[in-house]
């Protein structure tokens, strides 16, 4: 069912009616909504709206409590009246009055959109006295709250005056508009990315208006615009036409005395919850225009009150008959006892979700539980469920029957992440003197875009200089071949000298390491198809009931995740899983899936962990998930006495306990099992070799799931994907509460205090970092200072192993407040309670560290707040300022920092692949380190399907044409390339070369090309033919051909010499016989050195071919077999 259904259910209340025609007689009467609760409110609301609109359109302003309350109102009236009809007016400040550049944008919008509403209410009431037909964008719903209505606003004049209206069709020159943007302040700049600025590429012109959230393109013919397209700060394409748009300035420099009463139409009917507090909160602000005037016109309007009783004497009750959704608890019986109660008394249930999974899940745990309960899904969720007793009906949110965090979004995210984008895509681009891994020479320094005249043709060429200042110049059409070097951060990598072998020599050590890593992982999976293990049986409903209370939606990750190791523990053969994963990303609660399947099914758990302090942790963690449930968890640790072990371990063996968690003792002799049937390991790679060695013991016929924080390189997890035990988990959660992350200063004493206060006042705690060790007690001193009350414990790692653990277990156990520690929160200190976190000197941390640690806390259904203390900002270096606003910016985790987190690549690395794998990363790069992982694994898939049947040891992958070479080289005297006239910024064009050569497939090449055409305009001849490089390399690849030259119209093929097989396939006959079809164009030539000794290579030549299409139309009629069908 639609929400838009469930609506049109409510806006048939009777009492909709009255107030309509009660709102139509009479301007400045007060109605008291009685007995309207939750998201019941924002229905009653948007049948008002509509209603309202048919008649004479009164603008409608929500002015609730708190800037919370006013968001989730605005989230139910977007999700049931659409983005274009609601508005949501913040305050202009952020916090502690820092001003925001996102939060001007949505207040000038939402000031815009009044504005543009009164010009039409005076135009309409000029043509027409009394009948008037308005538009539904005349008249917006503004939802606020009393800090923003007392914040003042620009003088409407000035926002007239600074303000363009463009519409498709309109005659006006490119030249006139770029002038009138000057003037009104707008920034020229190469790529629009923040409000205010301006781009122009031939007849385009990017802008972005202050008074909307996505900034627009305008396409010119001629002086006409043609078009007007929204296009994507993040990838810049444009997305939806427009008819006009109205471009604003930002006028928050002009005169800003006014109140938003300069804005509001006359018949504007206010709402709220209680007139008395919005009044008071109002008069009692500090503002810089009197209230009083603002209080009376708000006194004289139109008002509906949500609360329990009138704050006017003279006032008429409009009764509703509706209660809030009740609390179950996560208690599902009780969820089906209501239920069923509702149904017996005639009431229809409507079930309310945001994912379809969501209310599948319920409907599972409803049909295994035989509770006969039917219920309506509906296909969005609102803020807070109801009973409507007047209506029969009950409105039950998922998240609130899950206890879930429900995330709101607002629009001024988009004008947020502009600046992070750019900022991180400049992180990411190539600068003179930065390092940069050539495939075939090695490290060097890259040294700009420079044009060379080739046979009088100029070509675009990237400079590299190596040891010795010997230079390297690489075509534009060979940039897949080098990259910006990756390596550890804060460590600069050792040049290169050419020619001394020495690049090649470390290539094959680092590819022969990785075969034999491969080797033995492909061996264990050949060794264990042999082996019988048991089948658990498939999920029942206490499964489903256990998975649906998990307090985020599913990952398409983790659901994958679930599903694999399910299908793993289903099957007779024993799992032998690792999954992988950021923090935070999901995988201990796979875990507790996987751990809760087998102790259903009666099967014992053992979870083994590095330290005694995670084993307390993850215990604390199951115990508490599976509090609802009939499964007993237990933790070996050294707190316990002889006593208690010996008593666990006794009911151990007797099958009593159905999950033990612990560290290396689980596997020790004295620990006997009744019936183990699934041994999770978290961080494997952190256990000494003995403990290993007794692991593969263990592991015969036993199932094995081992979790990693740390995420390995890509190429190795599809790679390995293939002997189907590695599963991924790249996305957080969706529905995470943000970390809201500010920058302070060590002078802003008051805003740590009030930090620690609010956390302490909720019950939380709280992480100090500084990574100086001998910085530690005079933090301590300093927040004792501040915060006499916190009790505050010290931990780092140069403290005894004893010590330290006893510290973190005594702040789990929350016997202090304040954790004061170096970076050794980073991995495996994970507590829910903890959702504040100071970090001293964030300026010296890597962004990935920095990430690394916020993600420590917001691991709750609590907001979470992240302070980074640096020195002053103008004191930082560019590069950690832009660091530190990328982490600002982005207040969760997302696909936006998959760009910046290579280093956390690296880092996984270095812990699968053994610890000297870390060095060969820092020799070699990150991509090439990536591309030899891809070579290596490749031939060892080879080598294998020589030795067995290549289906009994990999997962069947699709087909896909035989690619003799991995790679094809290309040499030319061609102009190839996009012109300085059609690409103006030299680091854009680099950056869309870099991305050119890296693409793989024809659709991926055409969505490109579809973007330059939208972003810069038709392609011009030199650009098409670069394209056509692409799909000539391609082909290449699958006829075998390592390397292409087309100078002087002769097109030279180079054939591979990797694979002995090639010569005798079918590929290389169609060469062959194309070439003996052809003798006065193609002759096949045998390589010889100086002395006439044959090489071993081979090559074709081709004479007559003057551009790349033409060799790409010759080496098509290779691939089509066109070798004996004439000339």
């Amino acid at each position: 069912m639609h929400i838009e259904e469930l609506a049109q259910l409510m806006a048939q209340h009777p009492e909709v009616d009255v107030l309509c025609n009660e709102i139509g007689k009479k301007c400045g009467k007060h109605f008291l909504l009685s007995n309207l609760y939750a998201s019941a409110r924002g229905l009653i609301l948007a049948a008002l709206y509509n209603k309202l609109q048919k008649q004479k359109g009164h603008p409608l302003l929500v002015a609730l409590d708190n800037a919370d309350d006013a968001q989730y109102m605005y989230a139910d009236l977007k999700t049931l009246l659409g983005e274009h009809e609601v508005y949501f007016f913040p305050s202009s400040h952020r916090k502690r009055q820092r001003t925001d550049e996102a939060l001007t944008v949505q207040r000038t919008e939402v000031l815009s959109a009044l504005l543009s509403t009164m010009r039409s209410l005076e135009d309409a009431s000029l043509q027409d006295g009394s009948k008037i037909a308005y538009s539904v964008k005349a008249r917006p719903i503004i939802v606020t709250y009393p800090e923003a209505l007392a914040d003042s606003v620009p003088n409407p004049k000035a926002l007239e005056a600074n303000k363009i209206s463009l519409h498709v069709g309109e005659e006006i020159a490119i030249s006139t508009l770029i002038e009138t943007l000057i003037e009104l302040h707008f920034q020229r700049v190469d790529f629009v990315y923040e409000p205010g600025q301006f781009a122009v590429r031939g007849g385009i012109v990017d802008v972005y208006s202050y008074a909307y959230d996505i900034p627009v393109r305008i396409d010119f013919f001629g002086d006409e615009i043609d078009s007007i397209r929204e296009f994507e700060l993040e990838t810049q394409l444009s997305k939806n036409k427009v008819d006009s748009i109205d471009i604003v300035a930002d006028s928050t420099e002009d005169d800003s005395s006014y109140s938003i009463l300069a804005y509001l139409p006359q018949k504007t009917v206010w709402i709220s919850h209680d007139f008395d507090l919005l009044k008071y909160k109002l008069q009692s602000a500090i503002t810089s225009f009197d209230t009083t005037e603002l209080v009376d016109i708000m006194t004289e309007s139109t008002t509906l009150e949500l609360g329990p009783k009138s704050s006017f004497a003279t006032h008429d009750q409009v009764a509703f008959d509706t209660l809030p959704q009740p609390t179950f608890n996560k208690n599902f019986d009780l969820l089906i006892d209501d239920l069923q109660q509702r149904t017996k008394e005639g009431y229809k249930i409507y079930i309310l979700a945001d994912q379809v999974k969501q209310t599948d899940r319920l409907k599972a745990i409803f049909d295994d539980k035989e509770s006969g309960i039917q219920f309506v899904a509906v296909d969005h969720a609102l803020h807070e469920g109801f009973i409507d007793h007047g209506a029969k009906i009950c409105c039950y949110t998922d998240h609130q029957i899950f206890e879930r965090y429900h995330r709101v979004t607002l629009r001024s995210e988009n004008a947020r992440r502009g600046k992070a984008i750019i900022t991180l895509k400049e992180i990411n681009q190539l600068q003179v003197g930065d390092y940069v891994v050539h495939v075939d020479h090695g490290i060097g320094q890259f040294a700009g875009l420079v044009t060379t005249n080739f046979h009088g043709r100029p070509q675009e060429t990237i400079k590299l200089v190596y040891k010795g200042g010997d230079t390297v110049f690489v075509s534009i059409h060979n940039l897949h071949r080098i990259s910006k070097y990756k390596g550890r951060e804060g460590s600069e990598p050792t040049i290169s000298r050419l020619g001394s072998g020495a690049w090649e020599r470390m290539k094959e050590r680092t590819k022969d390491k990785v075969k034999d890593i491969a080797r033995d992982l492909i061996q264990l999976y050949a060794t264990r198809k042999q082996q019988k293990g048991f089948a658990y049986t498939p999920d029942g409903y206490m499964q489903h009931e256990l998975e649906a209370s998990f307090l985020y939606e599913d990952t398409p990750d983790q659901a994958k995740a679930t599903l694999d190791i399910k299908h793993d523990m289903e099957s007779a053969m024993p799992m032998d899983r690792l999954v992988c994963g950021d923090v935070g990303f999901g995988k201990t609660e796979v875990a507790m899936r996987a751990a809760f399947k087998a102790a259903t099914d009666g099967k014992q758990v053992a979870v083994l962990v590095p330290t005694t302090v995670l084993a307390l942790q993850h215990y604390n963690t199951f115990k508490e998930r599976f509090r609802d449930f009939p499964v007993r968890v237990e933790y070996v640790s050294r707190a316990k006495t002889g006593k208690q072990l010996k008593e666990l371990l006794e009911d151990l063996k007797a099958g009593k306990i159905d999950i033990l968690i612990g560290t290396h003792k689980l596997v020790g002799k004295q620990v006997v099992w009744k019936d183990l049937g699934l041994l999770i390991i978290d961080e494997e790679q952190k256990f000494g070799v003995a403990v290993k060695e007794k692991l593969k013991a263990l592991r015969t016929n036993v199932d094995v799931l081992t979790l990693t924080a740390t995420p390995i390189p890509r190429t190795l997890q599809f790679s390995l994907l293939g002997a189907r035990d590695l599963s991924v988990i790249n996305t957080p959660p969706p529905n995470r509460y943000p970390v809201q992350t500010e920058m302070i200063t060590l002078d802003d004493e008051d805003i740590i205090k009030e930090a620690i206060q609010l956390e302490m006042q909720r019950n939380g705690q709280i992480y100090v970092v500084c990574n100086r060790i001998e910085m530690l007690p005079r933090i301590e001193d300093r927040i004792r200072r501040l915060v006499p009350e916190a009790r505050c414990i010290i931990a780092h790692g140069q403290m005894p192993p004893g010590e330290m653990e006893e510290a973190l277990e005594a702040f789990i156990n929350y016997d202090y407040d304040i954790l004061i520690s170096t970076t050794i929160i980073e991995s495996g200190v994970d507590i829910s309670n903890v959702n504040t976190i100071i970090i001293h000197a964030a300026q010296n941390y890597g962004l990935s560290d920095l990430h690394q640690l916020r993600g420590r806390v917001g691991r709750s259904n609590r907001k979470a707040y992240c302070y980074l203390v640096t020195p002053e900002r103008e004191l930082l270096t560019s590069d950690a300022r832009r660091r530190l606003d990328a982490l600002t910016t982005f207040a969760e985790l997302g696909a936006g920092f998959q760009l910046a987190m290579q280093d956390l690549d690296i880092r996984g690395a270095g812990n699968m692949l053994g610890s000297e794998q870390s060095g060969f990363i820092a020799d070699l790069g990150y991509d090439t380190y990536q591309r030899i992982l891809a070579e290596a694994v490749e031939e060892i898939r080879e080598e294998f399907s020589l030795t067995s049947s290549p289906d009994s040891l990999f997962a069947s992958s699709p087909s896909r044409n035989k690619h003799w070479c991995s790679d094809c080289q290309l040499e030319s005297d061609l102009s190839l390339g996009f012109p300085s006239t059609y690409i103006e910024n030299i680091a854009e064009r680099i950056s869309l070369y870099r991305e050119l050569d890296s693409l793989s497939d024809e659709d991926a090449l055409l969505t490109y090309q579809k973007r330059l055409i939208d972003r810069f305009g038709k392609l011009p001849e030199e650009a098409e033919q670069l394209l056509n490089v692409v799909r000539l390399r391609w082909l290449c690849c699958q006829l075998g051909i390592e390397k292409v030259i087309l100078k002087q119209e002769r097109l030279s093929l180079y054939f591979t010499t990797k694979n002995t097989k090639y010569w005798q396939s079918e590929t290389f006959s169609k060469v062959v016989e194309f070439v003996m079809t052809r003798p006065q164009r193609c002759r096949l030539v045998e390589d010889k050195d100086r002395q006439g000794k044959a090489t071993g290579k081979r090559y074709a030549t081709i004479q007559q071919v003057k551009t790349i299409s033409g060799a790409l139309t010759m080496l098509n009629k290779i691939w089509m077999g066109e070798g004996l069908n004439g000339r």
